[in-house]
C-alpha cells in the first residue's frame, strides 16, 4: 500500500511578470518502507517537488496524499500533526550553531512538548548511538566534519519517530567516502526502523546504492519511473541514458585525454556494459572475445550494488570486423547483458 501518492501535481512561479512552469502533471506513488529516488539535473524541479510532499511549497493544482490524507485540503493544525510524521534531511545540514549536538537533536522533541526531560534524554541517547555519535553529544556543529553534521541532521529528523524521511540532496556536499557512509546509514534506518525514504539527487550512484524505485525528472516532467534495477539497466529515454550511461563515460574520458582518445569508426565502438546479480561475477568478456573474435579494451569499471543486488558496469572499447561486432552484440543479447553504445 502506498504511503505517499502524488496526483497531477503542477507548480508555476512568476518573476518580474514572467510565469515559468516548474512542474507539470506529476504522478507517482511510494510504498510503505520503500526508498524512492527522484533524479534529475539542476533546474529539473526536484527541490520544489520534494518541498510539496510536506506542503512547504503549495502546488497550483493536484493532490499530495500522505497515509490516506490529502494534505492539500487539511487545515493548519492537521497539517502540523501530519508534518510530525515527516522528517527532513537538508543538503546544508541546517543545524543551530549555538546548540550542541544533543540539543540540536532534542529540539524537535522540545518543540513538540510531549516528552519530559528524562524521556527526551533517553530518546536522544538512543539516536546518538544509532548514528554513531555517542561521544559527540556535547560538541558544537563548528567542531564537526560534514559527514558528522549530516549524521546529526539524520538523528534530528528521526527524533519524533517519523514514518517518512525526505532527503534534499543529502550527500551532494560530501566527498565520496563520506557519501557512502551516509547512504549506508540511511539504508540501516530504512531496514531497521521501516522508515519510508524519499530522496532527490543528481548523483546516479545514490540511486544505485540504496533506491528501490526511481523517477527521472526533466524540465518539470517525470519522463521515466520504475524499479531502480530496470531504470539503470534498461533506460528508455534519452535523458535517462545521458544521466546513467553517457555522463559516466564522458566523465571518465574527460579525465584521460593525455593517454587515451576514442575515435569512432565502423570497426570500433565505445560500449557501456551493465551486469546485475550472478552475471556480475562471470567471465563475460573472455567468453565474448573467444566466441566472436572481437578485441576488448577495458577503459573503466565499477563494482557495487543496486540496493543489496550485486551490480557491475564496464566502459569498454570493442574492435572487430562488422560480422564479429554483430556476433558480439548477439551474444550479449542472448546472455541478457545490457549494453549501451556510446556515440
Amino acid at each position: 500500500m502506498a504511503i505517499i501518492q502524488v496526483k497531477g501535481l503542477s507548480k508555476s512561479f512568476t518573476t518580474k511578470g514572467i510565469t515559468r512552469k516548474v512542474l507539470a502533471d506529476i504522478h507517482f506513488s511510494v510504498a510503505h518502507g520503500e526508498i524512492f529516488g527522484i533524479i534529475g539535473r539542476s533546474g529539473a524541479g526536484k527541490s520544489t517537488l520534494l518541498r510539496m510532499l510536506n506542503l512547504l511549497e503549495q502546488p497550483d493544482s493536484g493532490a499530495v496524499i500522505v497515509d490516506g490524507i490529502d494534505i492539500t485540503k487539511v487545515n493548519r493544525n492537521q497539517l502540523r500533526q501530519i508534518r510530525q510524521q515527516i522528517g527532513v534531511i537538508f543538503q546544508n545540514f541546517n543545524l543551530l550553531n549555538a546548540k550542541n549536538v544533543f540539543d540540536n537533536i532534542a529540539l524537535p522533541l522540545r518543540l513538540q512538548g510531549i516528552l519530559n526531560n528524562f524521556e527526551i534524554e533517553a530518546r536522544v541517547t538512543e539516536l546518538l548511538q544509532l548514528v554513531g555519535l555517542t561521544e559527540f553529544a556535547k560538541h558544537y556543529p563548528r567542531n564537526l566534519s560534514g559527514g558528522q553534521k549530516q549524521r546529526v541532521g539524520i538523528a534530528r529528523a528521526l527524533s519524533t519517530n517519523p514514518k517518512i524521511l525526505l532527503c534534499d540532496e543529502a550527500t551532494s556536499a560530501l566527498d565520496s567516502q563520506t557519501t557512502n557512509s551516509i547512504l549506508e546509514l540511511l539504508l540501516k534506518v530504512n531496514e531497521m526502523l521501516g522508515v519510508t525514504v524519499v530522496l532527490i539527487t543528481h548523483q546516479i550512484e545514490v540511486v544505485r546504492k540504496i533506491c528501490d524505485k526511481v523517477a527521472v525528472l526533466d524540465a518539470g516532467h517525470i519522463v521515466e519511473q520504475g524499479n531502480a534495477v530496470n531504470i539503470i539497466l534498461h533506460p528508455s529515454r534519452e535523458v535517462t541514458r545521458q544521466l546513467i550511461l553517457k555522463e559516466e563515460a564522458d566523465k571518465y574520458l574527460a579525465q584521460v585525454p593525455d593517454f587515451y582518445q576514442f575515435h569512432k569508426t565502423d570497426r570500433t565502438n565505445l560500449v557501456m556494459l551493465s551486469f546485475i546479480g550472478e552475471s556480475t561475477f562471470e567471465p563475460i568478456l573472455s567468453k565474448l572475445s573467444l566466441a566472436s573474435g572481437v578485441v576488448l579494451s577495458i577503459l573503466h569499471g565499477e563494482l557495487g550494488r543496486i540496493k543489496r543486488m550485486p551490480f557491475g558496469q564496464l566502459l569498454v572499447e570493442i574492435t572487430g570486423e562488422l560480422s564479429q561486432l554483430k556476433a558480439a552484440f548477439a551474444i550479449l543479447d542472448n546472455a541478457n547483458i545490457h549494453y549501451e553504445i556510446i556515440d
